[in-house]
């Protein structure tokens, strides 16, 4: 995006403030787009990573439920941006300025921070989810939202019908991608007439000017509505006002279009274990679009006592792992790590044995355990012996276990004393 034409009169808000209820329990401490992801990142930023390499630099994050840890890592991942250019990136929790309330929908956050649209003055104004994994070049989508001299654009991506049902807001288009339908989440979503087998699904991407939004956002605030934009917004503009569909245009560089809203233990875990497939779906490689996040001063991965030939029990310890992300700071120790994320700092002992698992920092993993497909957070301490992931009923009388059968440990948990 050219910062002399867009930039400047351009506002990115990024909506921060959902609770992630299905992302239970490890949203239990931390708001969704907080949460890790690929070892080293948290949700957020990729988002955040869009808008960098998208030059949008002037950038609103609205904040609500559980916010310490997302506040924290913005501020410390984040500040990269010069007020002296006219850059910044504010959080900005709800202010009560319109009665005591928190944020009743995504577009109620917008109304009730109107006071800042009216102080940055933009003429556009660009509204993101913080929860979202995908790659987008959001001055493409500028271009054609200008082109066509609309109010509101929406980015759309093509879903399956099963997939899509009850799940998305779904819309319909004419041949000049002008939106002449939309439901939200329906049962039995309309096809795309050129592709019957998909439907055109709302991204949660939007680029409004400015002087609509406010109309619309004043409008439905004084109705008894969800104050939504799926549920509410979109539907009151598409019917007079110039509502246009952007085709998503992928920045991933693979063959099958990449957008995942991991709103589900199982959605989650089923994103990161591509991660360690041969030729993942999502690319954290392309030196082309850099994903930013906090940089940490950590020594790098170890893996010791590889084939030593000592044994306890008739098992020989072997330090090793394989396809899998290893991040900084981890230590296998005579440990064997399969198909699995270690976070930084993760510590896997002796004749420990971890396969298609996610550990988020700092876990320690005791000699002899064995996890499989179970999600550990951020400090949880496993004692020597203990397995997971191998016996589905005492798993669900101790811990959190998704429908697809992944197990979840909350934050902090010590094993040995619960």
């Amino acid at each position: 995006m050219s910062r002399s034409r867009f930039g400047s009169e351009t506002l990115t808000v990024i909506l921060a403030g959902g609770q992630g209820e299905r992302l239970y329990p490890l949203t239990k401490e931390r708001s969704k787009p907080a949460v890790p992801f690929a070892g080293i990142y948290r949700i957020i930023d990729f988002t955040l990573s869009n808008c960098l390499n998208s030059d949008l630099r002037r950038i609103l994050v609205l904040t609500q439920y559980k916010s310490h840890s997302l506040d924290r890592h913005l501020r410390h991942a984040w500040h990269i941006f010069n007020p002296d250019l006219g850059e910044f990136l504010d959080m900005l929790p709800p202010q009560q300025r319109l009665g005591e309330r928190w944020y009743e929908g995504t577009a109620d956050a917008i109304y009730q921070n109107l006071f800042f649209l009216e102080a940055e003055r933009p003429k556009h104004v660009v509204i993101l989810s913080g929860d979202h994994i995908y790659k987008m070049d959001y001055s493409e989508m500028m271009e054609f939202h200008l082109a066509r001299g609309a109010d509101l654009t929406v980015a759309v991506v093509e879903i399956e019908l099963a997939k899509a049902a009850r799940q998305f807001g779904v819309l319909q288009v004419d041949t000049d991608d002008k939106i002449v339908g939309f439901q939200e989440k329906p049962e039995t979503p309309a096809p795309d007439p050129e592709r019957p087998g998909v439907c055109l699904v709302n991204m949660g991407v939007y680029i409004f000017e400015t002087a609509a939004l406010v109309r619309s956002v004043v409008e439905d605030a004084r109705k008894a509505t969800a104050h939504d934009f799926g549920k509410n917004i979109i539907p009151a503009m598409v019917p007079g006002g110039r509502v246009h569909a952007f085709r998503f245009v992928d920045r991933n560089k693979k063959e099958q279009m990449y957008w995942r809203d991991i709103g589900t233990i199982d959605s989650y875990y089923e994103a990161s274990m591509d991660l360690v497939s041969v030729s993942p779906l999502f690319n954290l490689y392309d030196g082309e679009w850099p994903i930013r996040t906090l940089p940490a001063f950590d020594p790098p991965a170890k893996m010791v006592f590889a084939g030593d030939g000592q044994s306890e029990g008739g098992t020989q310890r072997i330090g090793e792992s394989l396809d899998s992300l290893v991040s900084n700071g981890a230590i296998i120790s005579g440990g064997r790590v399969e198909r699995s994320i270690l976070s930084r700092g993760v510590r896997v002992h002796s004749w420990a044995r971890v396969e298609d698992s996610i550990l988020f920092d700092g876990v320690d993993v005791g000699r002899h355990s064995r996890i499989r497909k179970a999600i550990l957070d951020k400090g949880v301490k496993v004692p020597p012996g203990t397995t997971i992931g191998h016996d589905p009923q005492a798993d669900a009388q101790r811990f959190t276990v998704s429908p697809g059968g992944v197990v979840v440990i909350p934050k902090g948990t010590d094993l040995a004393k619960t």
